[in-house]
């Protein structure tokens, strides 16, 4: 005879408590769909910790809870027992959620698949927050925002070597110093380490959109190589943008080698250009972005300290290059038949992408 599941004393109580709340929360959820969802679930879980911190409840009865929740509002999804763990880990995070009304507005208002991608991803409150504050500022993916988390975005953005303060004006300055970064990750592309500037340029424009996501909000592409004839001679900028919220053309010129002071003359000149020709008396001065394969800091610091125009300097990174034929053919001859198959279709994989990039 299957042993009877023996209830806590209250729960039943609990569970005619939380019906009535769900109920309620459906009908507000009408003006608040988002918001709703994310307070009743931060409730939930926050019930979930306190009946087990203060009567001794085990995980069992989530389970419970789950299956009773999901018999009463079987047209309701998000009442399985996974996500009720995810609910008190969440109510675990925000404990001063109902409370504080900044941390409500914040994390209210961005769907429930981002809070659980910043809760396994981020264990530092603050950080959260600054991501919360990224997601509502350019509507992100779940995937989007993890990549920008793996790729450490708020520890690049504001690193960058630059003379903004010295040329722009404090708002402008503080604002251009935010939106650029360092290093800048072109995990997207895979380029040999030999890449010219050209092929990098080529690679970037190609793949515009992941670009752009890089470069982050409020970059417009304008064009590559943009043709420019000053004094009965043809210059070419690398890469030209506008960026819309710092009001002024954004002009990027790429070196695939390490950072040389005498890189900054070039750019210099084409800030000047563009600041003559195309800039319009409502638009602020042009702003130059010199991306290096390498730099050195101080130098970088040194050659800007004098400049006389508003640039920055910062590195790129590439994605990884690929394993060798040689080398997966050696890890061949040292695994089990089982994972043969799977290190052979790597490899033919491999050879098919060298094939492509040369």
């Amino acid at each position: 005879m299957k042993k009877k599941d023996i209830v806590p004393e209250r729960y039943s109580l609990w569970l005619s408590e939380l019906k009535q709340r769900i109920r309620n929360s459906q009908q507000k959820a009408i003006l608040a769909v988002n918001t709703e969802l994310i307070k009743l679930y931060w409730q939930i879980g926050n019930d979930i910790l306190t009946r087990q911190k203060n009567e001794g409840w085990g995980s069992k009865v989530i389970e419970r809870l789950s299956k009773d929740l999901k018999c009463e509002f079987p047209d309701i999804k998000g009442f399985s027992r996974a996500n009720m763990m995810y609910m008190r880990s969440f109510a675990e995070a925000w404990p001063d959620f109902e409370e504080n009304s900044i941390v409500q507005q914040a994390v209210g208002q961005i769907p429930w698949s981002l809070n659980l991608a910043l809760l396994s991803k981020l264990k530092d409150r603050n950080k959260r927050l600054a991501y919360v504050q990224k997601i509502r500022e350019n509507g992100w993916s779940r995937n989007v925002l993890i990549h920008q988390i793996e790729n450490k975005l708020l520890e690049r953005q504001g690193n960058s070597s630059n003379n903004f303060k010295t040329f722009l004006d404090p708002a402008q300055s503080e604002l251009a110093q935010e939106t650029l970064k360092d290093p800048y990750i072109f995990d997207f592309l895979a380029l040999a380490e030999e890449t010219k500037e050209r092929d990098l340029e080529i690679a970037l424009t190609e793949n515009i959109s992941q670009f752009l996501l890089e470069l982050g909000s409020g970059f417009a592409y304008v064009g590559k190589q943009v043709h420019l004839e000053i004094g009965g001679d043809d210059f070419f900028l690398d890469l030209l943008f506008y960026h819309l919220k710092l009001h002024c053309y954004v002009v990027i010129e790429l070196k695939t080698c390490e950072f040389k002071p005498e890189h900054l003359g070039q750019l210099n000149f084409y800030l000047t250009a563009v600041d003559d020709m195309i800039k319009s008396d409502l638009e602020q001065r042009s702003i130059g972005l010199l991306l290096c394969k390498s730099r050195n800091k101080i130098e970088a610091e040194y050659a800007l300290r004098e400049n006389g125009k508003p640039v920055s300097v910062a590195e790129y990174k590439l994605r990884e290059s690929l394993p060798s034929i040689e080398e997966i053919q050696k890890q061949l001859q040292a695994i089990t038949p089982i994972e043969n198959k799977l290190q052979e279709d790597l490899l033919k994989e491999t050879k098919k992408k060298k094939k492509l990039n040369k």
